[in-house]
């Protein structure tokens, strides 16, 4: 080959690069957020019946137990009744009424309406979630979390292409009162993102200061009302089949504030639920569906997510598996079940066993993305950044992820076919008229950057060029891309004045000078060489 054409290739090769680099507008990228999805299904349509009645017949016949006294006359005006045992129990008359009356195609909003979620039908969204009381340090270190490791997890999302809004992540386990816990929780999240936040409180009263907070973000309870941003978290129930009491009366709370809830049942396999997995799933979906009844009880058509979270046991020991095909297959037949009831539903996905970000790491993360994902699960939480089956948290791995979301979601786009696609004249010319290749041809540079995903932190240099930068692997390269965004990007949307009103009025954790350029303290660069030669 001459100098002249090696020129001309490098410069082509060059030009793409450089095409490749510049944004694209939603429209034309080769993912984006809420695609339809669906195409894997577990469960068969007589599957999904069997499980449907058999979650019919557990709320008939077994009921939940320990309502709060407030839950139980909402539920008993409602049509419930209190067995003999005391537990409530919902027949099935009552179970399908509400189900008619539930909310559907309701829009979970964002302090920036660019990132609304739109999640119903088949469209799918990843986001996070988890209670992880550890931050896994590049190094494969362990350390309790903080309310700065919450505000920095939520700044790096806050620019993840792929990751569509945040719920919290990690306990800031140096904040121990639980009210200023809670409130500093929700305060660093809708400071830290203008994408849809999901958080959690203990007591009701904790969540009343912070709507209060939430208020004067948005300008007013009215203006609240209108585009809630925030949906709460609540664990309502106790698998198996019992209320969880402070959990409910935060969710009269939510609904009478109008909070968005995500009704979550985390019943574990084998252990809190029964080991075979169509019988966990049945478990699960009666719970919610107990949920769904005590939402509608307060207030008909209030956005509520039908969330099934199946966890699994390793069975061997009893510990959770987070990583594990079996959670693979329960939260794939979760997304399933919420598309029954024509209900939005949220499911786990990502919740690796491994401690840090490493091979086992990524092959289960992938796995389980891939299924969850094209089965259709409207909201998947916990799918970037988590460890250990939620004890540890990685900000290295919540960019790695994203590119693991990113690859996911491609699959679930599917390929597009079309005369245009079948590409008959692009082929025909290309072998009649040279020059027997489609590298520059003008379909290729059409569709390189509409129909091809590139990664952001995974290599695709040939040895030569990586050995020549480097040699970096995932890792480090993910912690440059922490420490780029940790040093740059520090979110402004709430205005001053009312960031100050609300310091002024509640014990506000994180300090103002972190939230501003240079305040933070700087992401600490780890010689990772040694550590994993």
């Amino acid at each position: 080959m001459s100098e002249c054409q090696n020129k001309a290739r490098r410069s082509g090769r060059e030009a793409r690069r450089a095409l490749r680099a510049g944004p694209l507008p939603d429209n034309l990228r080769p993912a984006w957020p809420g695609m339809e999805s669906g195409r894997y299904r577990p469960l068969s349509d007589a599957d999904i019946a069997a499980i449907h009645r058999t979650a019919l017949r557990l709320l008939a016949e077994v009921g939940l137990a320990d309502a709060p006294p407030s839950g139980v006359e909402i539920l008993t005006q409602a049509g419930c009744t209190l067995s003999e045992h005391g537990r409530l129990l919902f027949p099935a008359s009552l179970v399908e009424d509400m189900l008619a009356k539930a909310a559907r195609r309701f829009v979970l909003h964002a302090q920036n309406p660019r990132h609304d979620l739109e999640p119903w039908g088949k469209r799918t969204y990843f986001g996070t979630a988890g209670a992880a009381v550890n931050v896994v340090g590049p190094d494969g270190s362990y350390r309790e979390s903080t309310i700065q490791d919450l505000y920095d997890i939520g700044r790096i999302v806050d620019v993840m292409e792929h990751i569509h809004f945040f719920q919290r992540a990690v306990v800031p386990r140096d904040i121990p009162d639980p009210y200023e816990m809670d409130f500093n929780t929700c305060y660093a999240s809708v400071s830290s993102t203008t994408k849809h936040v999901g958080s959690s409180w203990t007591q009701p009263e904790h969540l009343v200061a912070s709507l209060e907070m939430l208020h004067a973000i948005a300008g007013g309870e009215d203006k609240w009302r209108e585009r809630p941003f925030v949906s709460q978290s609540n664990c309502f129930v106790v698998p198996p089949m019992k209320f969880a009491t402070d959990a409910c009366r935060c969710l009269e709370v939510a609904v009478r504030g109008g909070m968005p809830v995500l009704l979550l049942s985390a019943g574990q396999a084998g252990a809190t639920a029964p080991a075979a997995l169509a019988g966990a799933l049945a478990q699960e979906v009666a719970e919610c569906l107990a949920g769904l009844v005590y939402v509608n009880a307060i207030r008909p058509g209030h956005p509520a997510i039908f969330g099934t979270w199946c966890f699994v046991s390793d069975l061997r020991t009893g510990a959770m598996s987070g990583g594990s095909p079996e959670q693979a297959l329960l939260s794939a037949a979760a997304g399933q079940m919420a598309h029954f009831y024509d209900l939005t539903g949220g499911t786990a996905s990502g919740m690796t066993d491994s401690k840090v970000a490493d091979g086992q790491s990524g092959a289960e993360k992938a796995l389980n993305h891939a299924l969850v994902g094209n089965a259709g699960a409207n909201l998947i939480y916990e799918s970037a950044g988590m460890h250990a089956s939620l004890l540890g948290y990685s900000l290295e791995s919540l960019v790695i992820d994203n590119d693991i979301i990113g690859m996911t979601q491609r699959t679930i786009r599917g390929i597009e076919v079309n005369e245009e696609r079948l590409s008959f004249e692009t082929i025909k010319d290309v072998c009649l008229n040279g020059p027997g290749h489609f590298l520059g041809s003008d379909q290729t540079l059409q569709l390189m950057q509409t129909e091809y995903l590139y990664p952001a932190v995974g290599d695709r240099k040939s040895p030569t060029e990586w050995a020549e930068q480097g040699s970096t692997d995932v890792i480090a390269r993910a912690a440059k891309k922490v420490r780029e965004i940790l040093t740059s990007h520090y979110p402004a949307h709430v205005a001053e004045d009312v960031d100050a009103a609300i310091r002024a009025r509640y014990p506000v954790r994180l300090a103002r000078s972190a939230m501003k350029p240079g305040g933070a303290p700087a992401p600490k660069v780890v010689d990772l060489a040694g550590k994993r030669a």
